[in-house]
């Protein structure tokens, strides 16, 4: 049986550098408007950098259906945008003081400035969408903006409050793996490919996005303040309750579980410290199991793109999972 090795990041990266660049360009270009502080506010925010992987996904799956057309480029800033658009607006909420090691927008222009940018950043993502002329694009974007939406409101519905694991994954879902499925749909979608195959594609990005963010979480957890770029467990203080957390409030000890449920109460670790919850969650392998379930995630990822034809593209889907459940930021 022919195995089809996993790219390198460099090999990724040499794939995808030029569409990359032509869609930081694009974003750059379809952000500028004849207001002033929105120009201002979207160039910060470019700027301040991001992993891309929204857009690296979208390209990927458009290049591993054979598609190369201009469309892809478009798109890609247009999830870019959408991805920019929810940061804005969750920095806001969650009154965020820094964003990848920076000042968060709010920080500078104020809250009111940035929930208008923000909604002017949407309604540009869809104005750069309408231009495909595709039904079934639009209803993408808009099923997966009204999902990430109800997404941030049921989280906050339920800040201070204990979860269980399946309402984390449905918050997750909304709040990151949703956007990691439409991307690899609409790559599908530009090149043409049947309703199976595109489904295929979205379950990967799920997959994907759900490993992603429970990582995401565990570094919330575990990360330094300079290497995150943003305060550490920042998502206790704000009374998220996240998967190591849950885990360890379904195996602690009353004592255990009384000082988590302290912290998400008061927000702070004024009376339980941080060191506190993180020697808990230690002690039951709460981090661990949180890191197992992405790496599985990660793996049912790959699996389901088993079985698309061998290229450059799928060799560079094949590494990504393993890069997002690897990294320490």
């Amino acid at each position: 049986m022919n195995i089809l090795p996993i790219a390198t990041a460099a090999q990724v990266f040499d794939l995808l550098r030029e569409d990359l660049e032509a869609i930081e360009h694009e974003f750059s270009r379809q952000s500028a408007s004849n207001v002033d502080v929105i120009t201002d506010i979207a160039q910060y925010l470019i700027a301040g950098g991001g992993k891309r992987i929204r857009p690296l996904l979208l390209l990927l799956s458009a290049k591993a259906l054979g598609f190369n057309g201009d469309s892809r480029i478009r798109l890609g800033s247009v999830v870019e945008m959408l991805h920019t658009a929810t940061l804005v607006h969750d920095d806001i909420i969650d009154d965020a003081d820094t964003r990848r090691g920076r000042p968060s927008s709010n920080t500078t222009w104020g809250n009111s400035k940035c929930v208008l940018a923000g909604d002017w950043l949407y309604m540009q993502a869809f104005n750069v969408a309408l231009q495909e002329k595709n039904f079934h694009i639009l209803d993408l974007l808009i099923t997966l903006t009204q999902q990430m939406v109800e997404g941030e409101l049921l989280q906050m519905q339920k800040l201070g409050h204990l979860i269980n694991e399946e309402e984390y994954f449905d918050l997750i879902y909304r709040k990151t793996a949703c956007l990691f499925k439409v991307s690899m749909q609409l790559g599908a979608t530009l090149a043409g490919s049947t309703d199976a195959v595109e489904a295929q594609l979205g379950e990967y990005g799920r997959n994907l996005g759900l490993a992603f963010q429970i990582i995401d979480d565990v570094l919330d957890l575990t990360a330094t303040e300079s290497t995150l770029g943003k305060p550490v467990a920042s998502d206790l203080r704000e009374g998220k309750a996240t998967m190591a957390v849950i885990h360890a409030l379904e195996r602690g000890t009353g004592a255990d579980r009384e000082a988590i449920r302290t912290v998400l109460a008061d927000r702070s670790f004024e009376r339980v410290a941080h060191t506190q919850i993180l020697e808990i969650l230690k002690r039951h392998g709460s981090l661990e199991y949180a890191h197992d379930t992405a790496r599985a995630y990660a793996e049912a990822a790959r699996l389901s793109i088993a079985d698309l034809p061998d290229t450059d593209a799928k060799r560079a889907l094949l590494w990504v999972p393993g890069y997002v459940v690897d990294r320490d930021r």
